[in-house]
Parts: C-alpha cells; structure tokens; sequence
C-alpha cells in the first residue's frame, strides 16, 4: 500500500471535525510548496531582469523633456 492510499484510509476513519483539519492541513502545504516554488523563480527572475537592465543600460540618452510627453495628440 503506498503512502496516498494509507492516508485515505486513515481519513476514512476519522470523525468529520478532524478530516476537515486534515484537509486545511493539505491545503496549508500546497500553499507553502507554491510560496516555495514563486520564491525560487523570482531569485531567478531578478537575475534575468538584470542581465536585461544591464543590456539595456546605455540605450537612453539621459536628455528627459516632460512636456514633449504631453504633447501628443492622443493625450489632448
């Protein structure tokens, strides 16, 4: 018998109280395998999301005008 069906057999026998908690239980590890696992891919993304700013780094010219942001004729 493996490790899922010992646990539904278990769970068969437990009064409806304590099933529930089972079932919070399971949902609190799903959670924290997700938190888990976004943790872990944004380590990664913020490495890549350098690597691109530094790709990117000497693209603007640093000459920044506000009002020819609004002179647009889709803002008017």
């Amino acid at each position: 018998m493996n490790t899922v069906e010992r646990i539904v057999e278990e769970v068969k026998n437990l009064p409806e109280l304590q099933a529930r908690e089972v079932l919070d239980f399971v949902g609190y590890l799903k959670a924290k395998r997700a938190t888990n696992d976004d943790a872990a891919s944004t380590s990664q993304g913020v490495d890549g999301d350098w690597l691109e700013f530094e790709k990117l780094a000497g693209a603007w010219s640093g000459k920044f005008i506000r009002d020819e942001c609004y002179d647009r004729t889709r803002l008017r």
